[in-house]
Parts: structure tokens; sequence; C-alpha cells
């Protein structure tokens, strides 16, 4: 069956045919057209009235009104049925969000210097070391662990007693890396924070068992070699726990205020001491030298009486003359001293000018 609303016209034209019957004056012909095209309203023969025009105006209005029911009832059905075409409904719309929060949650990045561990719900942590790179993985099933394998730095630091029951301070710098093939074994047994659960109590372990083999003298006179058993002990527990060590140094170190003191005390007797050996070996060395300058002065005289009593006094003369030239070279250096000849009595004689 048609649409009753099919040849209905449209708002405007009604209310325009209503208003022009309301001004419109009653035909004696007892038939009243409305000025809407193929509208015809019956009513009994009456005088031309003004009540008469309300009257038609009314049923004119309640018609209009009943068509114009009937055509906006069907605009919210059309407005539904065009968005349901074109976006397929609330389900369609539900549906590819959801799509998305999955193709979202299968996708995972793996970034440089760091590789995944899978853990599956059914089959538990998976043996295969996921590399760098973008990756699959069953949303909800299954999830990567990240781990980075990058070498990263740690200090340790403990307060133990040296062999000799002094207190030591001592900071350990320890660069450690986890092995990368024993990555699901590190999760399993440690967890992503395998570092802060192994490296301190390791770490500690060790340096206590080194230090209370040492003196706390030795330490510091031997503090290469107690670094390198620290260094060989450390490596060797951790390769147990599959974390690698890159380096290991000792990079703080102090006693306790007492020792310390004690320390400064040695070093200042010891310097003491050095300083006393020397004096002493300085004037045995004194000593020795005057006796070889002695002997020397003895041998030479010697020598000078026995050419003496053999030649005459040849030898003495030469030495005045060889006197003589060094006094008047230091003579003449110097201005204000005169030195004139004995004369006959072959005496020298020295004065002063400008004194």
């Amino acid at each position: 069956m048609p649409h009753a609303t099919a040849h209905t016209p449209h708002l405007g034209t009604l209310r325009s045919s209503a208003l022009m019957f309301f001004f419109t004056k009653a035909k004696p012909a007892g038939i009243v057209t409305s000025a809407h095209p193929g509208l015809l309203i019956s009513r009994r023969p009456t005088p031309p009235t003004n009540s008469i025009s309300i009257v038609g105006c009314l049923r004119i209005l309640s018609f209009d009104a009943a068509n114009l029911a009937g055509i906006e009832s069907t605009k919210p059905e059309n407005t539904h049925t065009m968005a349901a075409r074109i976006l397929g409904g609330p389900a369609s719309i539900f549906g590819l969000a959801m799509g998305i929060g999955i193709a979202q949650s299968a996708i995972y990045d793996v970034r440089g210097g760091s590789r995944a561990v899978i853990f599956d719900r059914l089959s538990g942590v998976q043996e295969k070391v996921v590399n760098e790179g973008t990756h699959f993985v069953v949303p909800w099933l299954q999830k990567p662990i990240i781990f980075d394998v990058r070498t990263k730095p740690r200090n340790i630091a403990t307060v133990t007693g040296s062999k000799d029951l002094q207190m030591v301070s001592l900071t350990l710098r320890v660069l450690h890396r986890p092995e990368v093939p024993n990555l699901p074994k590190i999760y399993q047994n440690l967890g992503p924070d395998y570092d802060e659960r192994v490296l301190p109590s390791i770490g500690n372990e060790v340096l206590k068992s080194i230090v209370a083999q040492f003196d706390a003298a030795e330490l510091i006179t031997q503090r290469e070699t107690v670094s390198n058993r620290i260094r060989a002990d450390l490596t060797r527990r951790a390769k147990e726990f599959n974390i690698a060590l890159e380096d290991v140094s000792i990079t703080h170190m102090t006693f306790g205020k007492e020792f310390t003191k004690a320390v400064e005390q040695k070093q200042i007797a010891q310097q003491d001491a050095e300083r006393a050996r020397f004096i002493v070996e300085k004037a045995e060395q004194e000593r020795q030298a005057n006796v070889i300058r002695a002997e020397g002065e003895a041998e030479s005289a010697d020598a000078i009486a026995k050419a003496i009593a053999k030649h005459g006094d040849g030898l003495v003369q030469i030495r005045k003359i060889e006197a003589s030239r060094e006094i008047a070279a230091t003579l003449a250096a110097n201005p204000n001293v005169a030195y004139l000849p004995g004369g006959k009595q072959g005496g020298n004689f020295l004065m002063g000018i400008g004194k």
C-alpha cells in the first residue's frame, strides 16, 4: 500500500493556505475552495461570516498537522538507515577499535643494546633470545621482557676488618653486563633486577674475605695485589649467576682515625731516622776525608823533606815563587791594596789604601 504522505504538500504551503482562507469571505455557492491545489472543503450554505472562515482554517490546520506528522515520522528512520549504511553500525565501529588495539599489542620493538625474552602463559619462559628490531607476539598469551645488555657501572661499598683488626672502608667499582645466551635463566631465577639482587651480596662477601688476609699496612703497600685478588674471586662468583664482569677496581680505601694517626707518626719517625742517618753518614764521610787529606799532607811533607835534604832549598825557593804569583794575582784584583817591595831585606810591605 502506498504511503499516505506521497502527495502531501510542504508545511510552508499548508500554512499559507490556512492564512489565505482565514482572510477570505465565504462564497454563496456553499463550496469553499482552498488555495491548496487539489484540496476541497465542503460545508452547508451559511451566511458569509468570519466564523465560517475560522472553522475552515482549523480544519485545514488539523489536516496539515496530520500529514506533517506522517512526513516527520519518516525522517529519523531515514537518517539512522543512512548512518548504518555509511558506518556499518555500532558493532562494526567496536570491532574496528578492537582490531586496532589487538594489532598494537601484537607488535613490540627491541631497541639497540637490548634483548628480549618471551614469557608464554601456556609454556612459560621461552629459551630463545629475541634480537634487536620489530617483532610480533600473540596478544594476551605472550609477553616480551626487555633486558639492557650494555655494560653498566655499579659501586659496592663495605666496612670490614683487616688481619691486624684495623677497620677499613672500601668502595669497589664494578662494570657488569648479563650473559646474553643465558637471559632466559636470569629471568627465571633472578628477574629483571638481577644486578640489584646479586652484586651487593657477593661483592661484600668477596671484599671481607680478601681484606681479612692482609694487614692494614699491606693493604696500602700491596694495593694492586689486593685488587687483583678481589677481581678474580668476584668474577668467578658472578659467573655462577650468568653475569659477566668487565672490570673490578678499588676506588676508595680509608682507615680508622687511630690507625691513620699512627701511620702519620710512623712516617714522621721514619723521616727523622732517615735525616739522622744522613747526618751520621755525612760526618763519617767528612772524617774519612780529613784522614785522607792529613795522610796526603804528611806524605807530601815527607817527600818535601827528603827532597830538601837531597837537593838543598831549591824546592823551597820554587814554592815561594809560586806563592808570590798567587798573592800578586789576588792583590792585583783589589784596588784598595798596594804591594810594595821590601828592598834589600827581602820583605814585602802591604798598605791598605782608602781605610
